[in-house]
């Protein structure tokens, strides 16, 4: 069991940083504004599932893609690294007018709008750098060499249980956390969340060129 929850937290330390679920929140308190305690509920439930599904259908399907298009592991490292540390840059250095000009135009149309799959589970939770990590988790795991096999089978999903009732628990408590940390506060930790993804996709391109180093 000690394994199961070292496992466990190794995943949403990779995870959790990507998902980002403050960020989420600050979207999401942005998007609602005009919706009723009852509908921010829901959408808050919606958002969850549809977190859930993504992240188990990425973790199953994704595998096959790269073989079907011919994809390396040390490629999708590389590319994942840059996926990565790109967002990393945008949450660090944030285009606040083009953010502004987004929110002015949505919010208006927004009420009675199911905001749950598009654009609060994907791209804010799951987006292209959280896929490329669990489409990398995947290869490794396949490699075996880290933990049971049993360990590998259970440990995904309840990884993606775990951050999907995280991204529930913030978004049900949005209007308490905002009121606690404040919007500045929120942007604070956006960013330092940003410089830790960027030292992560550095980290993933380096590994990605020792590996062809190595094999050549």
């Amino acid at each position: 069991m000690l394994e199961l929850f070292k496992a466990i937290g190794l995943g949403l330390m990779a995870l959790l940083p990507l998902a980002n679920p403050l960020t989420t929140l600050a979207l999401f308190l942005s998007l609602s504004k005009n919706m009723t305690p009852e509908e921010r509920n829901q959408q808050s439930l919606l958002t969850s599932f549809y977190v859930f599904i993504i992240m188990i259908v990425v973790f199953y399907a994704g595998t096959l893609v790269m073989k079907t298009f011919g994809i390396s592991l040390q490629g999708l490292r590389i590319a994942g690294g840059l996926i990565v540390s790109f967002i990393g840059f945008r949450m660090l250095f944030p285009d606040l007018e083009q953010t502004n000009e987004i929110e002015n135009q949505t919010k208006d149309k927004i009420k009675n709008v199911n905001i749950a799959f598009v654009p609060l589970a994907m791209p804010s939770t799951t987006g292209p750098g959280t896929i490329a990590m669990i489409i990398s988790w995947v290869s490794t795991i396949k490699e075996g060499v880290y933990f049971a096999p049993w360990i590998t089978k259970i440990a995904p999903i309840l990884v993606f249980l775990t951050v999907s009732l995280i991204v529930w628990g913030v978004l049900r408590s949005s209007g308490a956390i905002m009121r606690f940390i404040g919007a500045n506060g929120i942007k604070v930790i956006s960013q330092l969340m940003g410089f830790l993804l960027v030292c992560m996709g550095v980290q993933f391109i380096i590994n990605g060129m020792l590996e062809v180093l190595v094999q050549e």
